[in-house]
Order: structure tokens, then sequence, then C-alpha cells
């Protein structure tokens, strides 16, 4: 019993002394919370101090008429989203269904300054739009640029936005995967899309998606969620197609892709004869599929319309319908010369080097 006591003290006594000594290396060396940080927290920080300056509050106002017999109309909020700064000329690109219809667009910059927009160019088929604030280009810090491309499912990500109103939120995740599609208002496929479990809620939209360096990969735009509120599963459109698409909206302010030259029958016409591919209708005089050799439907001596040529692939891109041509003429600028493959009523696959032009 001695023994047992005796070394039950010997133990205390050691414990004690150690913890004496421990408490007084952590008083003396031990770093304070203010100045310790891990690797991922450092670069969290990083990343904020650097891009949030970049990311602005955009809101939105309608006209609207309460009573149809009266002429007064009253101007009401009608939504609001991110955007984030893309040149010091004062260029804002956000998501096009952040400021669809809107009557009057504000962005709210991060020293609290808020400037009107104007619509420079819309592209609803890729859920983009490019405002324009006259703002003094020591205000403006734009988002460096990276590579969509470069994304592996894995990597890290940071989403900053204004959720719920709440404005330069930060969240952070991975890439859960790359490749995915979603359609846009206009029911084109927005094809290459970045998912991600980087927390993004109303009032995410048309802010960026940035990679661990805080390059710009993407633009938040989407949630898949029963409730409406962040689930783990958001999308952002890839920053090699806003690379493509925002020059564009400057110079044109639309989306331009260049064209065949042919009217191609819709889909619905193609599913109900099973035919796979884009249909032609006709084509254009003097453009690029006419003087390739391509050709539309025709009758024969009796007054039957026969198929001419069905397009099903653009280069090395199989083409099954109006939305595969469409994404791989995009591909593509005026001038280009593209192999183009079409199957006739006879099943014979042909191909074609076609010329493509401007639209008209």
């Amino acid at each position: 019993m001695k023994i047992t006591m005796k070394k039950t003290i010997n133990f205390l006594l050691v414990s004690a002394a150690l913890a004496s000594a421990a408490l007084i290396q952590f008083s003396q060396g031990a770093p304070e919370y203010l100045s310790f940080q891990t690797e991922d927290e450092a670069n969290n920080i990083e990343i904020y101090s650097k891009a949030s300056p970049s990311v602005v509050f955009v809101t939105n106002t309608a006209l609207v008429r309460n009573n149809p017999f009266s002429r007064n109309v009253q101007e009401i909020p009608r939504g609001a989203g991110t955007g984030f700064i893309w040149d010091k000329s004062g260029l804002i690109v956000t998501n096009y269904h952040v400021v669809q219809d809107a009557n009057r667009v504000m962005i709210r910059l991060q020293d609290q300054s808020s400037w009107e927009a104007e619509v420079v160019g819309l592209s609803p088929d890729k859920d983009l739009a490019l405002l324009r604030i006259n703002a003094p280009s020591e205000k403006l810090t734009p988002l460096p640029l990276g590579e969509s491309s470069s994304l592996q499912v894995g990597r890290k990500v940071v989403a900053i936005g204004n959720p719920f109103g709440l404005d330069t939120t930060l969240t952070v995740g991975v890439v859960s995967a790359l490749g995915r599609e979603m359609t846009s208002l206009t029911n084109r496929a927005i094809r290459d899309v970045i998912q991600t479990d980087a927390s993004i809620n109303p009032g995410n939209s048309g802010g960026p998606l940035l990679n661990s360096m805080g390059q710009l990969v993407g633009v938040n735009t989407q949630i898949l969620s029963p409730s409406g509120a962040n689930a783990g599963i958001g999308f952002a459109i890839p920053v090699d197609t806003v690379k493509r698409v925002i020059p564009q909206l400057q110079e044109f302010g639309r989306e331009i892709r260049p064209v065949l030259g042919i009217s191609n029958l819709n889909d619905t016409i193609s599913q109900q004869n099973g035919i796979q591919g884009v249909i032609v209708g006709d084509v254009t005089s003097g453009l690029g599929a006419q003087e390739a050799g391509l050709i539309g439907l025709q009758q024969d001596e009796r007054g039957n319309v026969m198929l001419g040529d069905v397009i099903v692939g653009i280069e090395n891109m199989d083409v099954t319908n109006n939305d595969d041509l469409l994404n791989a003429l995009e591909q593509f600028q005026p001038g280009d010369v593209v192999e183009v493959l079409t199957r006739r009523r006879n099943k014979s696959e042909m191909s074609f080097e076609v010329e493509l032009s401007e639209p008209l």
C-alpha cells in the first residue's frame, strides 16, 4: 500500500512539473492566436484581402404601374446580386439574370460609393452581362484571370459574393466536378460548367469563383437545391467561356457567332422523323455552305419534299441537334474554314470545307 501511494505521489509530482514546464514554454515561446495561421487560413485571408476590393454589389430596379388606370409609375427594387470589376475602364461582369428586364442598375463598390451602370452587352445564352460605371480608375481593381481548363476535381476554390444581401461574404470549397452542363434562360446549354461545394446562395449570382492563387476561374450562377438555399451543389460559368464572350459584348453588345450560310429546321421536326442531326432547310446564296456544295430540302417531280444534307459534325465535334451546332460554331471566327460532315438521303456521309461568314 505504501509502495502504491509513493508511486502515485511521484506520478503527480512529475505531472505537475511537466505541466509547469509546458506553461512556462507556452507563455515564453508559443505564438498568439492573432499571429498564428495555418497555411490554408493564410491563403484564404490573402485571397480575400486581394480580391474583395474587386467584388461589387449589384442592385436593379423596375418601373411598375400599380394602378392599370393610372399613368403614374413607381420604381421598385427588383433584385440584387454580385458582380466583379473586369478592367480599369469601369467594366463590370455579372449574370444576365441579375439585371434582366431592369430599368436601372446600381453598383456599390467596396468603399460604399454607388454608381449607376449602363448596360454594355448581354448574353442570355451564357447568362452573362457586361456593365460599365463611370468611376475613377483608382477605385477600380480588376481580378486576375486564370484558366478553367487547368482546374482539377479536388482543387480548392473560393467564392466571394453577397448572399441574401450580406455583402462581401467568403465561402471555401473544392471543385466537385467538371464538364457539367446547365440550361440558360434561353434553353441553350452552357457547357463545361464548374460544380463546387463552396456555399453559393441567392445573391451570390454573378460573383467570382477563385482558385487558390486568387485568379478568376468562374462566375457563380446557379445552385441545385430543393429549398432554394445552399445544398453543397453550386455551378459556375467557366472563365474560358467568359474570356471569349466578354470582348464580343464590349464590341458588339451581344455574342457573335459565325454562320455557315444555311437555314435549318428545328429539332422537333428532326425528332418526329427519327433524324439525328441538323436538317438543312435552305442554303444562302453566296455564302460558305452554298459555295462548298451543301444542299437543302428539295422537291421531286411529284412535289414530295426530299431531304438534302443533315449536318452531323463540325470539325471533331458531333452535332446531334441545333444546340450542338451553335456550340460548335461558337468555337470559331468568321473567315475560318471548317470541315462539315453531313448525311444525305442515301445515308452516305459527306465532308465539306466551309468558310464561315459573319452573321447577317
